[in-house]
């Protein structure tokens, strides 16, 4: 394959990239107005990095050359390990009990940033990071959320290292 196709295929990934993450935040929203399931600061901090991946990604689809996509990758592979602390983090949180995901200290916070006062109903905390909802398909919502980044982080990191590789190989 050469590198015009290479790369026009690289684009094309990360912008499918992009719109699987709007599709998971999409996803949220639909569980949230339909299903009445609130979301909590966790579940809130998740929807911001599954739009800043989007960000990224379409970002990095825009550049013409290696070198800023390989930025915007890394980019997504930075707020992807994010994502997964998070959702690691809310996963403990709701197989433990009786463990506080500090609603209080983290409420404000997340409900002072500016996209809360803009899509209030999208992006402020209304529920508890302790509410298990109903799995889906035997896995809680975190648990969807820790694979989704772990996937994204996997591909891209992989993708980076492959492209790593064939830099070398061309040096030789």
């Amino acid at each position: 394959m050469n590198d015009m196709s290479s790369l026009r295929r690289e684009r094309s990934l990360l912008v499918l990239l992009g719109f699987v993450c709007l599709a998971l935040v999409g996803g949220a929203l639909y569980l949230q107005f339909a299903k009445h399931e609130d979301p909590c600061p966790l579940c809130i901090i998740q929807r911001y990095l599954f739009l800043l991946i989007a960000l990224f990604a379409f970002a990095g689809a825009a550049r013409k050359g290696w070198r800023g996509i390989a930025l915007f990758e890394t980019l997504i592979a930075i707020t992807a390990l994010a994502g997964v602390a998070g959702a690691v983090k809310h996963l403990y949180i709701q197989l433990n009990p009786g463990f506080s995901c500090g609603f209080d200290a983290l409420q404000p916070v997340v409900d002072s940033l500016p996209p809360a006062h803009w899509l209030p109903s999208v992006f402020k905390v209304s529920g508890l990071c302790e509410t298990v909802y109903p799995p889906i398909l035997g896995i809680l919502l975190p648990g969807w959320a820790l694979i989704a980044f772990g996937l994204i982080f996997v591909s891209v990191a992989m993708s980076l290292w492959q492209r790593r590789g064939r830099r070398r190989l061309r040096a030789i």
